[in-house]
């Protein structure tokens, strides 16, 4: 199990580095829309639209991102954070951020602040050229997780099909994309040479379905910053801070 591997290597992690005995606490809360994302020209990313909001974790001034449907504050300290239940979103949400923010801080990883603004714009202007340098030519890809401009980006060059979670996206047409239901990406997973998931996967407890696949899968965004380097996963997040 994908967590149960990511809580050992979190507990090993802080033993090593010898925290475990000193009384350094986590604190986890929801960023509003501004703090997350700023004021990006477009208005249709999902943290404008207040579904999903970003967890922010903070270790010794690091912090760490984590998309989450779930949130709250939360604040705990540094073994009750590697011991936690992860049985449900917000609990998932709490330790990802917080697996990045002390992975930061012990810099062995980056990229695990949000991109703000017209980065995410930037970003996807970088997206398709990285998929060309990384896998070649590619016609048919699959996007899991509607990040509107990473949509727009891949329509420009390839077929695509996207699946999403979000009731109010699903049916849409987007850039000449149907957006798809959950049930149907097994049938988007067959169909393309490469999928474009979500980090969001690794909260909301569908990460297992996108793992050891037949095709390339990268994972895109801040929320797997720190378990894409413990998992040797790909990673797209051109843009993050």
């Amino acid at each position: 199990m994908v967590y149960e591997q990511l809580k050992k290597y979190f507990q090993d992690l802080i033993k090593r580095n010898e925290l475990e005995s000193e009384e350094i606490r986590v604190m986890t809360r929801p960023l509003t829309a501004e703090e997350a994302i700023g004021t990006p020209e477009d208005d249709d990313y999902p943290l404008l639209k207040g579904r999903e909001r970003l967890m922010e974790a903070v270790f010794r001034g690091a912090k760490g991102h984590a998309y989450t449907d779930l949130f709250g504050d939360y604040e705990a300290g540094i073994e009750d954070i590697g011991n936690l239940e992860m049985v449900n979103n917000f609990k998932r949400a709490v330790f990802i951020a917080s697996l990045n923010a002390v992975m930061r801080y012990l810099e062995l990883a980056e990229g695990t602040i949000h991109c703000r603004n017209e980065e995410p714009v930037e970003c996807a202007q970088d997206l398709n050229r990285y998929l060309r340098d990384s896998f070649g030519p590619l016609e048919r890809v699959g996007l899991v997780g509607l990040q509107p401009r990473l949509l727009e980006a891949l329509a420009e060059e390839h077929r695509v099909r996207a699946g999403d979670l979000d009731p109010e996206t699903i049916g849409q047409t987007r850039h000449g994309v149907l957006i798809e239901p959950a049930d149907e990406i097994d049938g988007i997973i067959d169909w393309a040479e490469l999928i474009l998931v979500t980090g969001t996967t690794m909260v909301n407890g569908t990460i297992e379905q996108f793992l050891d696949l037949d095709c390339p899968v990268v994972f895109y965004g801040v929320t797997i910053a720190g378990p894409a380097r413990v998992l040797n996963l790909n990673r797209f997040c051109v843009k993050g801070h």
